[in-house]
Parts: structure tokens; sequence; C-alpha cells
């Protein structure tokens, strides 16, 4: 599994009156239900599920919006899912069971979309996250392609990051509170071996020198092998994330930054004091964050299989 970076973008849609909580109510009332049934089961034999789910939330949104168009396989044309930008995404598999689920309840009804955001909420409060309500209503897309693929990499400065957030329309203080999602989930070596070495052959004197010698044999061990971007607690959504990068334990470069630079490290110091304002911010941006570009109304289609446009199932 390769969870590399989460950066997380905001377009809002003019039609977000569209989505609301409950949108299933009436027309399949046990689909939240069926969804936090099929989660809780792979929760119990493999925690990382949150870090996926987490990973390919936002993998989806950030390209055109949250329309599962993440999800498509291979047919004449090139998916999202081929480019290398999404190497190691995973929970295909546990979106696939559901969608089985809801089809054989509700036929044609719930969106993969939907199922895709009502997964990573529920993954996020059994791991000890947050719980919140997310709206629903979304449909699914018609379009998948790689090219449209343009996020962000873990090597660019702040300063980057920060511009592409804000022509997303999301603050830095929110872009900070969603680089939370860090708390849990691994990186490869590869990803950050470039800190372990620097051109005078020593390691980032932004990096703790306990952390990066325990890297540096990591990373001689064997072939691009995992640590976790949360040295702590890696497994539950809390706010060590920020406490380790104040101490100078971030793994990710763009990580350990976020504590450093002028413009982010005052928000870092803030979540990192304070669990309930963590827990609450990081809901709030999960929300948004599942607004981005929605299709709703009669847009897009209710896919049958998530992994294949209808009219090509």
């Amino acid at each position: 599994m390769k969870i590399i970076i989460l950066f997380f973008c905001f377009v809002l849609p003019l039609a977000l009156a569209d989505l609301k909580v409950g949108f299933y109510g009436s027309s399949c009332p046990k689909a939240e239900s069926i969804v936090q049934q099929v989660v809780q089961k792979r929760f119990s034999r493999d925690k990382s599920i949150t870090a996926a789910l987490l990973r390919l939330h936002f993998h989806d949104c950030a390209v055109r919006g949250c329309d599962a168009s993440i999800l498509i396989d291979s047919t004449d044309d090139t998916p999202e899912k081929e480019s290398g930008t999404n190497d190691g995404v995973r929970g295909f598999d546990l979106i696939d069971e559901v969608k089985e689920s809801l089809e054989a309840a509700c036929p044609s009804t719930v969106s993969c979309a939907d199922i895709i955001t009502l997964a990573t909420r529920d993954a996020v409060a059994l791991s000890g996250g947050p719980k919140y309500d997310v709206p629903t209503g979304r449909r699914d897309g018609l379009v998948s392609n790689t090219n449209d693929i343009k996020i962000p990499g873990p090597s660019n400065p702040v300063s980057v990051i920060s511009q592409f957030f804000a022509s997303k329309g999301i603050t830095t203080q929110e872009m900070v509170t969603l680089f939370g999602a860090h708390t849990v989930g691994v990186a490869h070596c590869s990803f950050f071996s470039d800190r372990l070495s620097n051109s005078q052959g020593k390691p980032d004197p932004t990096m703790d020198p306990s952390l990066s010698a325990n890297l540096i044999k990591l990373c001689n061990s064997t072939a691009d092998p995992a640590t976790p971007l949360d040295q702590q607690t890696s497994f539950l959504v809390d706010n060590q994330f920020y406490k380790q990068i104040l101490v100078k334990r971030g793994v990710l470069e763009i990580d350990q930054q976020l504590a450093l630079d002028t413009s982010t490290k005052s928000f870092v110091s803030d979540l990192a004091s304070n669990e309930d304002r963590f827990e609450n911010s990081f809901a709030s941006a999960m929300i948004k964050m599942g607004k981005i570009d929605v299709l709703v109304g009669n847009q897009g289609e209710i896919r049958k299989k998530c992994s294949a446009f209808n009219n090509r199932s």
C-alpha cells in the first residue's frame, strides 16, 4: 500500500441544495446502514482501510469533482485509475462490495460517488475520529481520463501548495486542517529518501535525528519499504500528527514544512493543542471536500457497477 500524500481542493457547485443529509431516506432507507456494515466488517480485519479510503476519496474529488471517476476500469480510453498519481490507491474492492449489496436492496438508486463519501466517513469514525453527517445525492460521472489529473506532490513547497488550494477556494487554515488526514497511512521510502541524504550526504536538518536514523535503517533494508506518516498513533484519527511535526518528526517534506513555514505554523500549533478543535475542523473540512463539483439531479448517472459506465457495462 502506498499512501503518498493527501491534498484536498474545493470548488463548490451551484446546486448544493440538491445534496442533503438523508437523501435516500425514502428511496433506500437502509443505504447508510448497509455501507456502514460493510466498512465495519473490513475494518475489523484491516484497520489500514481508513487511510486507503481517505486517499481514494480525495483522489476522486480532486480531479473532476466527487463523481466516482476514479473507479472506472480501462476500456478504450485511459481512465484516472491508470495514472501513476493513483499508484497504490486501493479500496476499490470494498466499494464494489458495498455497491453489490446496495444493488440487491435498491437497484440503480445509490451512486458510487455517495458510497465513497459514506464509506470514508464511517472509516474515520471507526478509527477514533469525529462522527459526522454527510449530505448525499451525488450522481456518478460519465468521464474518466488520466489527462485530467493535476495533483501536486509531496516535495512542493508550502507556497505552491497554498496557491493550489487557494485556486480551489480553500484557505490556508483549511488546508492545514486537511493535512490531518496524514494522521493515518504510510509513505514509502522513495517519497522521502532525499531527506535522508542531501548533496553533502547528511540528513535533512529539519528532521529529528533519531527519526532520520531509524528511517535510514529502514530504507536500506528492503525494496522501498513504508513507514507511518504519524509515528505515534498511526491507526488513529487524532491530532497526534500535528504534535509530531512540531517536534520535527514529519516524514514527508511538505508535512514538516507546515510546522516551519510562517504562513502555516500557527495553525499547526493550534490543532496540536486542542483535540476537540481538530475533530470539529476535520469533520467540517471532510464534509466540504465531499461537495467538490458534485453532479446532481439529472446530471451524470447512477452506475449499476462502479467500475464501468452504464453504456459500457
